[in-house]
Formats: C-alpha cells, sequence, structure tokens
C-alpha cells in the first residue's frame, strides 16, 4: 500500500533533472574536445597507439549521446502501458555502452596487428603527447565529477559513463608511457603492442559494463549498505510498535529503490490503525533511503511466514 509519501527518487523535482542532464551534457562536450585533440595526435604521429586511443573517445560520444536520452527516457513518470515508470532505461544505456566498448576493442585489436605486421615510422611524437596528456586532464576531471554525481543522485547512466571515461584515462596514460618509449628508444613495434594492451582493456570495460547492466534487468538486490538500512530501520519500528516484519525484499530500478514486505501486527487491531502503521513504514523507509517505493502486505501475528527470496 505505497503512499505519497515514499515517491521514488526517479520522481525527482525538475531541477534534480536538469542537473543530471547537464552531467551529460559537459560528458559530452569533454568528449568531443578529447577526440579533437587525440585524433590530432594520431594524425601528426602516424601512431595506431594514438589512433586506438582516439576511437575509443568517439564510442565515449556516442555512449554519451545514448546515455542522455536514456536519462531523460527514465524521468518520465509512470504511464498506462509502464506503470512502474521508465527507470530501467538507464540500464540499457549501460548495455549499449558495454556493447560499444567491445566493437572498439575489436576494431583497435585489429589494427595493432595489422601495424604488428606491417610496420610504419612515426613522426612527431613529442608534439602527440602533448595532445593526449590535455585530453587526459580533461577526462580525469569530468570523469570524478560523474561518478560522485552518479553514487549522489544514484544513476547508473552517469556512474557507467564517468567509469568509462577514467578507464579511458588510464588507457591514455598506458599510451601515453608507450609512446614516450618509443620516442626516446626508437623501437617501433612498441606502438602497436601498446595498442593491443589498450584493446584488451578496453574488452574488459565493456564486459564489466554488459554485466552491470544485465543484473540491474535481473532486479538484483539492493546494495549490502542499504539493505542494512532497511532492517536497522525495521528492527527499530518493531521493537517500538510491537510488529514483526517477514519475507523483506529489495531491488534496485535505476535510481528507484523498491522494498516489498509483510508486517505481521496485533490481532485485535483495526484496519486503520494497521493501515496508519503501514503507512509509517513506507514513509520511514522512503527517508531512510532517500527515496523508497515500499509495499506493505498486513498479517496478524503468528501467521505462518511467507516462503521465497528474503535478504539478509
Amino acid at each position: 500500500m505505497p503512499s505519497p509519501a515514499n515517491a521514488p527518487a526517479n520522481n525527482a523535482p525538475a531541477n534534480g533533472q536538469k542537473l543530471l542532464e547537464r552531467f551529460m551534457w559537459l560528458s559530452i562536450v569533454a568528449t568531443v574536445l578529447t577526440i579533437i585533440l587525440k585524433a590530432t595526435a594520431a594524425f601528426v604521429t602516424g601512431s595506431v597507439g594514438f589512433l586506438s586511443d582516439a576511437i575509443e573517445s568517439g564510442i565515449n560520444l556516442i555512449a554519451a549521446s545514448v546515455g542522455l536520452w536514456a536519462l531523460r527516457l527514465s524521468a518520465k513518470p509512470a504511464d498506462a502501458n509502464h506503470n512502474f515508470g521508465h527507470s530501467r532505461a538507464e540500464y540499457f544505456s549501460a548495455q549499449v555502452e558495454g556493447s560499444l566498448i567491445l566493437v572498439a576493442s575489436v576494431a583497435i585489436i585489429i589494427t595493432a596487428i595489422d601495424r604488428l605486421i606491417n610496420p610504419s615510422p612515426l613522426e612527431q611524437v613529442g608534439v602527440g603527447l602533448l595532445f593526449s596528456v590535455v585530453a587526459t586532464v580533461l577526462n580525469g576531471a569530468v570523469g570524478v565529477a560523474l561518478i560522485r554525481a552518479g553514487k549522489k543522485y544514484r544513476s547508473a547512466t552517469l556512474d557507467a559513463d564517468g567509469h568509462h571515461l577514467l578507464t579511458d584515462v588510464w588507457t591514455t596514460v598506458g599510451v601515453i608511457v608507450g609512446m614516450a618509449l618509443v620516442w626516446l628508444t626508437g623501437w617501433q613495434p612498441l606502438d602497436p603492442i601498446v595498442a593491443l594492451v589498450v584493446g584488451l582493456n578496453v574488452m574488459f570495460t565493456g564486459y564489466k559494463l554488459l554485466k552491470g547492466a544485465m543484473l540491474g534487468l535481473l532486479s538484483e538486490a539492493l546494495p549490502k549498505e542499504e539493505t542494512e538500512i532497511v532492517h536497522r530501520f525495521l528492527d527499530d519500528y518493531a521493537a517500538a510498535n510491537g510488529v514483526t516484519f517477514t519475507s523483506v525484499r529489495t531491488a534496485a530500478a535505476g535510481r528507484e529503490r523498491l522494498v516489498n514486505l509483510v508486517m505481521q501486527v496485533p490481532g485485535e487491531w483495526t484496519v486503520s490503525r494497521s493501515h496508519d502503521h503501514a503507512d509509517a513504514v513506507e514513509a520511514g523507509l522512503a527517508e531512510a533511503l532517500g527515496g523508497a517505493e515500499t509495499i506493505v502486505h498486513v498479517e496478524p501475528l503468528g501467521h505462518p511466514t511467507r516462503t521465497g527470496p528474503m535478504t539478509v
């Protein structure tokens, strides 16, 4: 019996939604600038390592655009065809991003192997390194900002995009080190070897994103720290009001937090009194979790406990 007091986190004020969209626009602008810098580095040097780095940033741009679309869709309220809202759209964004990263990794690996077979001399490596360092600083700053915002606002899209940007940072650092060694030693095969390492790292990143998105679509239980908040609140409420809670189940759906439970009450309680306590539990969990949709099923004390999966 959900109540207005426990409105989902997804139904945030309009200014909160606009803030999330601004973060995605920040990611898009930063990625465009990064592509320009990395593509310039690849062009002036002829390095397949720099080229692989630029390709990954191109995937970042597509993923950030899809992420912006997912954020807007997930903010739509429930309707006749989507009774529980559109919050899972963010998981779709993460799936698209993971799939694109896997495609990019294959392209990078193929290009690197071709350069190993057909070596080509590099030019103006110092200039290329300068462009890559600037791109790395830009990506790092935006990536950290997105991850912080993703955790604060429970946005799978911002979190995924932020981690992708930070992965891109470490990728670029590896490329910079490799290109610096080529510049210092003159050993040309190191360029495609660096690109191969980049490709494998990008592939692993894509796999992790796809795995996380799939777990979200399968209604994985809330994280341990949030589950503990739920049980702590219920234990305190039960001790203070003479009720018992059983069959507590939780799930995350994008920015939403879902809780389903059974509240056993004294048999002499009226329906009205039981309903008031159910409303209080719903409102309390919403406040404790920073937004949650809770469904409370009321039963008399001593009723056989439901079977089924329960959080611990």
